[in-house]
């Protein structure tokens, strides 16, 4: 008891009144430094798992392909490896498919390097699960990497089709803004826009689909993609002593300017384009920084013609895009964050049937 007493008091700091001076800007870069330094560990440590397991996988493909090894040597190896690494996860005969399954699909040690050990094992296990060539399994590992996202987010989006989605809202930036902006601008939009999440039928309403975003700005963030930051709802101009109201306001933290999103709960009709130029041209002489870049608009409407919506734009000066966006039954708004522990992966891998891992793995 005197012991624990004694430990309780080693454990409470001293009284010093007042701190010293710089206490708290020390103690601030401290933490910062540790914190970093945590993360780098677990990023080098998933760096060897990874390169570690793609070199099993080359192995096993190896011994395979020359030496007529047939499939059992896999249970073996699992067992002898469990005997001999008890204190390691990871060694399942189905993870082990999946080592030999990801060195099958990733040829190049030079790639698995330099960008792939970058994710964790179990975004590979999504990569490989879900997406059936190597073009689209690189796309969206670069994605996964350049972003930071969970495994949840990568799923969301594969099954969201975001590769197919990215950089196709109709738009007028190539001839409004100069280049490398007018790209950067186009791949920062898509169509059609994914909205789900909100729960809401396909009857609703301008003013229900404004509330339900912003009450999901988190989940409409991350539908928006990277960079975007929420400035707010109908925010309020004044031009020639008239009130106008902006259905939502963004900054672009890459794009370095902000982004009007206005909603039409209908069909896209070519009078929209002036609406938004005119809340455009506001935006730039009321609230746009001398730094930022020419502000940019967004038409989310409920249809759009491509045809027509490319004629409304074609002679327009302000950098417009206009999208889709889909309503319909929410989806699991659990999103993730971290490592997922070995244990985690291997009692995923363990739910799956017998049926699945063949298909996955024959």
């Amino acid at each position: 008891m005197m012991e624990q007493d004694k430990n309780k008091l080693d454990d409470t700091p001293v009284a010093l009144t007042p701190l010293p001076a710089g206490y708290q800007d020390w103690l601030a870069s401290l933490k910062t430094r540790i914190h970093t330094a945590q993360q780098r560990a677990t990023l080098a440590v998933n760096r060897e798992l990874v390169l570690l397991y793609w070199q099993i996988g080359q192995e096993i493909l190896t011994r395979q392909s020359t030496q007529g090894w047939g499939a059992k040597v896999i249970d073996h190896l699992a067992h002898d490896l469990r005997v001999a690494f008890p204190e390691m996860k990871g060694f399942s005969p189905r993870n082990l498919k999946y080592m030999r399954t990801f060195a099958q699909n990733w040829g190049s040690s030079e790639f698995v390097q330099e960008v792939l050990a970058q994710l964790p094992w179990y975004h590979h296990i999504t990569l490989l699960d879900k997406l059936k060539t190597q073009a689209t399994r690189e796309w969206y590992a670069q994605q996964a990497i350049t972003h930071n996202w969970s495994r949840n987010v990568l799923v969301m989006q594969i099954e969201t089709n975001l590769m197919d989605r990215s950089g196709k809202a109709v738009n007028n930036f190539a001839q409004c803004l100069p280049a490398p902006q007018s790209d950067l601008a186009r791949e920062s939009l898509k169509d059609p826009y994914r909205l789900d999440f909100l729960g809401l039928g396909q009857d609703a309403q301008e003013r229900a689909v404004e509330a339900a975003l912003v009450e999901h700005i988190t989940q409409f963030l991350l539908e928006l993609g990277a960079g975007f930051a929420f400035v707010g709802k109908q925010v309020h101009v004044v031009v020639g002593g008239e009130d106008f109201y902006l259905d939502l306001l963004f900054y672009h933290l890459k794009l370095r300017c902000y982004v009007v999103v206005e909603l039409k709960a209908g069909d896209f009709k070519p009078e929209h384009t002036g609406q938004i130029s005119f809340y455009l041209s506001a935006v730039d002489s009321l609230l746009k920084h001398p730094d930022d870049q020419p502000s940019i608009g967004l038409l989310l409407c409920k249809n759009h013609n491509r045809i027509v919506a490319e004629y409304a734009l074609r002679d327009s000066h302000k950098p417009i895009g206009i999208a889709q966006y889909q309503l319909g039954d929410a989806i699991p708004s659990e999103l993730k964050i971290g490592l997922p522990t070995i244990e985690q992966i291997e009692q995923e891998l363990s739910n799956k049937t017998p049926s699945q891992d063949k298909a996955n793995h024959d």
